[in-house]
């Protein structure tokens, strides 16, 4: 589905009831952050790269391919020659839930890439994974054939099951913002337009739990030690 790539993750989020979203460590190391696909999936050997190749070559052009690499932040499973080898087949992205290395070149290739970290030393080859299978990626279950879009914020997945839902949701918020920016644009106060100022007040008359703040600070000489 073409068209996803006009939604911002944002809103896809926001369709999802604000799940989906691979968290905050997976970002865009690659000049382009923009995509869309459907996942082809592999679940790795913690800090091994054997079926990382194997996945590149059996991913069809088109599909983003998303590495279960476990989230290992310091041996790398991706690098300059596969980023040039996917973008030469068409992927339409790769997200790897681990490291990736050679940044000089990565930095400023076309096909987005995204990862959770930086670091020069690479995985081993030495153990078999899965192909297209369940995974996690970013803290969130991807399936084979599930969308992933990713963008300046970062990535988003949608349940194969529930695309036409999300975006049904997704063109209804963005046409939703659309009218506010345009009441902006004319001067409308963007408080009165959220409705802050009645949510405010409808919020001094509810019945809070005690916050954490509000608590009482023991004198730590009163606190009792075994």
């Amino acid at each position: 589905m073409k068209n996803l790539r006009t939604f911002g993750t944002g809103a896809l989020s926001d369709a999802l009831g604000k799940t989906g979203a691979m968290d905050h460590e997976i970002k865009c190391r690659s000049a382009n952050p923009r995509m869309a696909g459907q996942a082809f999936t592999v679940r790795i050997h913690t800090a091994d790269i054997l079926m990382v190749g194997r996945a590149l070559s059996e991913c069809p052009a088109g599909k983003v391919l998303v590495i279960d690499g476990r989230g290992a932040p310091n041996t790398a499973l991706w690098g300059d020659l596969t980023t040039l080898a996917a973008r030469v087949k068409k992927l339409a992205g790769v997200v790897i839930d681990g490291a990736i290395r050679d940044m000089r070149r990565v930095q400023k290739d076309a096909l987005p890439v995204f990862a959770r970290s930086v670091v020069p030393n690479a995985g081993g080859a030495e153990y078999v994974g899965e192909l297209s299978v369940p995974v996690s990626c970013g803290g969130v279950p991807v399936s084979p054939g599930d969308w992933v879009v990713g963008d300046e914020d970062g990535v988003v997945v949608i349940p194969a099951a529930r695309l036409q839902e999300v975006v049904a949701k997704a063109k209804l918020i963005v046409a939703a913002e659309r009218k506010i920016e345009r009441a902006l644009r004319a001067g409308a106060d963007l408080s009165e337009l959220l409705r802050f100022s009645e949510r405010i007040e409808r919020k001094k008359n509810e019945v809070f739990l005690p916050q954490l703040s509000s608590r009482p600070i023991r004198d730590s000489a009163s606190v009792r030690r075994p």
